[in-house]
Formats: C-alpha cells, structure tokens, sequence
C-alpha cells in the first residue's frame, strides 16, 4: 500500500552529491514509500537537492521506520545538546 503523502520544505545546508562534490542544498523532499535500493518493503525516503542545479543536484536516503525514528531523535539529542543562541 502506498500513501501518496508526500512533504517538501526548504532547507539551507550543503549536501554530498555524486563524484564527493558538495553543493547547497535547498530543498527536501520527505515520504513513506516503497524504496529503490533499501532491502525493505516500505521506506522513510528523504532527498536533499538543489532543484535550481537540475536533476544531478541530489541526495537520496531510504530509511527503515525504526531507523528513521532513531534518526528523528539523535538530531533533537544533538540540537538540544547546544547553546541555545547556536540553534538560531
């Protein structure tokens, strides 16, 4: 079954592409969906791009559910463990 629900947000970053180059990131792309690549029959699928930079300009990753809740939360531990005025 495929849910259809799908987020995008702008983001500001920089991401490794193909051929180890880096480029600025300004886009995600966030859904729960059947995977390319991973061994898994559903997947939390996030792609990081640079719409602007064309289609080369991305970053895939699929995620287990429980891999990406582990994700979920070792970003809030590693933001809430900063200043404050850092997180700004």
């Amino acid at each position: 079954m495929c849910t259809y629900a799908t987020l995008q947000t702008d983001i500001d970053g920089s991401a490794k592409g193909p051929g180890g180059k880096w480029f600025h990131a300004t886009n995600a792309t966030v859904y729960f969906d059947h995977p390319v690549h991973a061994m898994a029959e559903h997947t939390l699928n996030i792609d990081l791009a640079d719409p602007a930079a064309g289609p080369s300009q991305r970053v895939a990753v699929e995620l287990t559910a429980d891999s990406a809740r582990r994700l979920v939360a070792a970003i809030e531990g590693a933001l809430a463990s900063a200043p404050a005025e850092m997180t700004l």
